[in-house]
């Protein structure tokens, strides 16, 4: 008896010694917030590029949302180990741009498979290796990947919805179509009503249109809104409701409104917009209060694209990158 007495003994301090050193997980980092369980939200440094990353719980391993810059991937993959032992299986580019692509090697190299949509794929062989080169010489994290050139995403889809049916919960690959790039991907989680837009629609002053077809933006950003969504985690800003798609359609439609009737009204480039170097600097073009939020230096710029797309007569990546 008074062995069996020792031996229990030593298994309940062996037990309590390991849960002493093994403390539970927190739910969630000073910078990787907890959405509901099993989803957190990333944002992303802004004073090194990044743009803001999800975490998804599919089940069997998380999903990450948009690869990042390396060294924002990097930075995430620290924080998803204070929160989860779980590996991450599957990243998602949004679209092609480096803040949100550039990373891809970064992941695969630690386990990971990288998806879009298909028309990430053919952005990336548009514009790379070009773009890829010019920015690791101004990029240590990137010319630290020793690669010529972005690694394309491993597995890519078509048809739309794409659904993932994890262990723990559904995920749904949209793509809407042409607004900020032609492979706008949105990610949706239908139980949860949680909606991941990458740059296609963002909370602030972060919109970048010159890949992008500024007259379709509006008509992407209403499909999107069809969805039954009730918040949105988005490629750079904070998060936030239906109000932040809602906002982002009426800025867009705004600049149409506004740009189309000048247009038709032949008012020349110059009386609308001041330009440096070809970029739009300063607009004369105003918008309401009620997109105030969505206004930022890059105004003036987004002037002059949806005038350079009417006076063109198509999209402005198409004039910019070719058919």
């Amino acid at each position: 008896m008074r062995i069996v007495l020792i031996a229990i003994t030593a298994i309940c301090l062996c037990v309590a010694w390991n849960c002493a050193s093994d403390p539970p997980l927190p739910s969630e980092t000073d910078t990787l917030k907890l959405i509901t369980e099993g989803v957190w939200f990333r944002m992303g440094e802004r004073e090194n590029g990044h743009c803001n990353n999800v975490v998804i719980d599919v089940g069997e391993g998380l999903l990450v949302v948009d690869a990042n810059f390396p060294s924002g991937a990097q930075a995430l993959m620290e924080d998803i180990k204070q929160v989860t032992t779980k590996p991450v299986s599957y990243v998602f580019d949004t679209h092609h741009h480096g803040d949100h692509a550039y990373a891809n090697a970064v992941w695969t190299r630690a386990g990971a498979t990288t998806l879009a949509h298909v028309g990430v794929a053919e952005e990336m062989k548009r514009y790379e290796p070009a773009r890829w080169q010019q920015t690791a010489q101004n990029r240590e994290d990137v010319a630290a990947v020793g690669e010529d050139t972005v690694q394309p995403p491993q597995k890519t889809f078509s048809q739309v919805p794409h659904v993932l049916e994890g262990a723990s919960r559904r995920v749904e690959f949209h793509h809407f179509g042409w607004a900020h790039t032609r492979g706008d991907g949105m990610v949706y989680l239908p139980d949860e009503k949680i909606l991941c837009t990458g740059d296609a629609i963002v909370n602030g002053p972060f919109n970048y249109t010159g890949d992008g077809n500024t007259g379709n933006w509006p008509d992407v950003v209403g499909k999107a809104l069809e969805l039954g969504f009730e918040t949105i985690l988005p490629g750079h800003g904070s998060s936030g409701g239906r109000e932040v798609a809602e906002g982002q359609r009426q800025f867009m439609q705004e600049i149409n409104t506004a740009v189309e009737k000048a247009f038709e009204d032949k008012t020349p480039l110059e009386d609308l917009v001041t330009l440096e170097d070809g970029a739009g600097v300063a607009t004369t073009v105003e918008l309401s209060d009620e997109v105030g939020n969505w206004v930022g230096n890059r105004f003036a710029e987004q002037v002059r694209v949806r005038f350079a797309e009417l006076a063109e007569g198509k999209p402005h990546g198409e004039i910019l990158g070719g058919p």
